[in-house]
């Protein structure tokens, strides 16, 4: 195919985990999913399999909990499935298995700090999100190169999710911004000749049963 041709990527975050109920920090550490997270997989994976979409194959992370809900959408579409390292979640470092309310009591000045850098923020010994962002943009990019004109179903992460639509908004990614994307919804960008632009975003499960 030509590598201009249009390809059509459809952002998808893994399903709830035990760590999301107990608002526990995850980044490269894993949970497992809960019942009401695996529920959600197998409804998002009838909508997915609907006439409405026309997925090719699916690109997950490797960490378990977004390779489990690329399994149970899979159950619905029977696509081609790869897993990219690149599409992993930020590394948080020295944050990972503490909850949001721990850090917020151990290191209020240090959170503090780094929500004000924006595109820097950086938790102890981890992951910036422009590092992410550079990741993440390069490892799709691969992908859509060597699969145009194609629709990629993605399964990652939300803090990866927010790092290629808030690059495409051209977002600061601090605190002050109105919220652009909810969790828990379908989100679409497209390739063409180069350059992710943006679709269709927040696509509501519940508004499309």
């Amino acid at each position: 195919m030509d590598s201009s041709e249009e390809t059509y990527l459809g952002l998808l975050r893994h399903g709830q985990t035990v760590w999301n109920l107990e608002k526990r920090i995850q980044g490269r550490m894993d949970s497992p999913l809960t019942d009401d997270g695996i529920n959600r997989c197998r409804k998002w994976a009838r909508h997915l399999a609907s006439p409405a979409w026309s997925w090719d194959r699916i690109i997950t992370s490797p960490l378990p909990r977004a390779r489990n809900t690329a399994k149970f959408i899979n159950e619905n579409l029977t696509i081609p499935i790869a897993v990219d390292d690149g599409l992993r979640e930020q590394d948080w470092g020295l944050w990972e298995g503490l909850t949001i309310g721990e850090v917020k009591k151990n290191f209020p000045n240090q959170l503090e700090q780094q929500v004000s850098l924006g595109w820097s923020f950086c938790p102890p010994q981890g992951e910036s999100r422009l590092e992410v962002s550079e990741r993440v943009t390069g490892a799709l990019a691969a992908h859509v190169k060597k699969h145009p004109g194609e629709q990629l179903l993605i399964i990652t992460h939300q803090g990866v999710i927010k790092s290629l639509i808030y690059r495409i908004e051209n977002r600061q990614f601090l605190p002050e911004e109105k919220e652009l994307i909810k969790s828990n919804r379908l989100q679409t960008i497209t390739w063409n000749s180069g350059v992710f632009s943006a679709a269709t975003y927040n696509i509501a499960l519940t508004e499309q049963q």
